[in-house]
């Protein structure tokens, strides 16, 4: 079964979506399931993580909607306010709902130190008890951060988004290598392979800007912590989706069929808490 560990949904709303600059106008639209599904189908994609990318409850459960009404919809990360006081009461809420099954925070919006809050490892430790993941959406400079505070939740299952958002186009950053080494050394951390073509410099790119970077992503994690994800609707601004797989169905063209069966849906299903 393959899976993409990583896409997106939204109604566009001006107000809301201010975070799409004069740049992103190809997706200052709706995208909802019944444009992805096809898509999905062409690529023999069979399922699907929809993720946050609102920090409101109410786009949470617009996710949980369309999980329920799509099939091909597995799974739900979505967004709970980690700060609050009643987080644990918001977390039981949603997770009576069998999609929710992680949560996500754009850090990457926030100071470098914002996992490091008190009140936001207060949210991380009432994760593992309703048996949630926790996508990680950070830029190179928050990795220190990030390698502090999984430390401190070793049982709690984290995965890194985006590999950590390096500027692809100036090639291997060597502080970069070095934090994913670090952050890779806990067992409890996976890691996307996506969002790829959107840090690119004029998202202007060739297969093998991506190849060193994969290389140590691979290099650091293992087969057995990497997931393929798209960023669809977002990696429109510079790839269609198929170009997207196809620069990594390219880059494990020669691993055995396991190994493939594991980044291309295993992984996802199994760090997601998902049957088949």
């Amino acid at each position: 079964m393959i899976i993409d560990s990583h896409q997106h949904f939204w109604k566009f709303d001006l107000m809301k979506d201010s975070w799409m600059d004069d740049s992103m106008e190809v997706i200052k639209k709706d995208f909802l399931p019944k444009d992805l599904k096809p898509i999905l189908e062409r690529n023999n994609v069979d399922g699907c993580i929809a993720v946050q990318a609102d920090q409101s409850e109410e786009e949470t459960k617009f996710l949980l909607q369309c999980a329920k009404e799509n099939p091909f919809i597995k799974g739900v990360v979505g967004w709970v306010d980690l700060i609050a006081d009643t987080i644990e009461d918001r977390l039981e809420y949603f997770s009576e709902n069998d999609f929710f099954k992680g949560v996500r925070h754009i850090v990457q919006a926030e100071k470098t130190d914002f996992v490091l809050r008190k009140d936001f490892q207060n949210g991380i430790s009432k994760l593992e008890q309703f048996n949630l993941t926790y996508d990680i959406l950070v830029y190179p400079n928050q990795l220190p951060a990030v390698i502090e505070l999984v430390g401190k939740f070793p049982n709690q299952e984290f995965i890194l988004d985006h590999i950590a958002k390096p500027r692809i186009s100036e090639g291997m950053n060597n502080q970069w290598l070095k934090n994913i080494r670090l952050l890779a050394a806990n067992e409890n951390v996976s890691c996307k392979l996506s969002g790829l073509v959107t840090e690119t410099e004029d998202f202007k790119w060739s297969k093998n800007d991506f190849t060193p970077f994969l290389d140590a992503i691979v290099g650091a994690f293992g087969i057995d912590r990497i997931l393929f994800g798209s960023d669809w609707p977002v990696c429109l601004l510079e790839a269609k989706y198929e170009e997207v797989i196809e620069i990594i169905y390219d880059y494990f063209l020669t691993y055995s069929s396991e190994s493939k069966a594991k980044v291309f849906g295993e992984n996802a299903l199994k760090v997601y808490n998902i049957s088949r």
